[in-house]
């Protein structure tokens, strides 16, 4: 049995892009479909919070003499292109049913974002893709990932990043002999200057008690095994 019945998969842009860092490459859509079904059947009931880095980035809005949020706007226009992208690739794998519901209303492609109506497609087995963010600008996807996990009652959060097998005492692609935390707690985490989400992220799900494991979106199966209880990447917790 898992230890998990719910969970919430907060899946970045940039872990669709590949190694281009931009777009989408379709091996790495195919892997990351691949990774979600096989915790959904298990028989946990996933959600996904998806980024949209690969298309454009809020704080890129300097570079194109834009106003923050509207690139903030762009980039919310991003993740749902990302969704849409993981629907078609989940849909060519399973009959299960997949939807996308976003913060930003976009009525011909998907459905709105209703908290008791994603709950509700969860209990009876659909996969839910979540699109836009909060719907507002100034805000990363960290911050609803944690929301939307609290909103729908998820057992726990799954961070999944590109390039990162965890979170370290310092930056490993800079430093070979970085340390891998295997577990911290949220006030240990913000102590050290962890990065791997927004501050006020780490605030909220510190202060309601939800746990989340950072690791790995390009390493076959960890998620798979997280959530039948193997202790991979970095689990942190408000507390130990």
């Amino acid at each position: 049995m898992p230890r998990y019945n719910r969970v919430l998969v907060k899946l970045s842009g940039e872990a669709l892009a590949g190694s281009g860092g931009s777009g989408v490459d379709p091996a790495s859509l195919a892997r990351v479909a691949d990774e979600v079904l096989s915790v959904r059947n298990l028989g946990v009931q996933v959600a996904v919070v998806v980024g949209g880095g690969n298309y454009f980035r809020g704080r890129m809005a300097d570079g194109w003499g834009i106003s923050r949020a509207e690139a903030d706007n762009i980039g919310m226009l991003g993740t749902i292109m990302n969704a849409l992208m993981l629907r078609g690739a989940l849909t060519a794998r399973t009959d299960i049913d997949v939807r996308v519901m976003t913060a930003v209303p976009i009525q011909s492609v998907a459905e709105p974002f209703i908290r008791l109506r994603a709950m509700h497609h969860l209990d009876r087995g659909m996969i839910v893709l979540l699109a836009g963010g909060i719907g507002q600008p100034y805000v990363t996807t960290d911050y609803p990932a944690v929301q939307r996990a609290l909103e729908l009652d998820a057992d726990v959060l799954l961070v999944a990043k590109r390039g990162v097998d965890g979170v370290y005492d310092s930056d490993p692609r800079e430093n070979p002999a970085a340390v891998r935390y295997t577990q911290l707690t949220y006030d240990e985490a913000l102590a050290v200057g962890v990065r791997v989400m927004d501050t006020s992220a780490f605030v909220l799900a510190n202060e309601q008690d939800l746990t989340m494991h950072v690791f790995d979106v390009a390493a076959a199966s960890v998620m798979r095994r997280i959530c039948q209880g193997e202790e991979l990447g970095t689990r942190i917790s408000p507390k130990l």
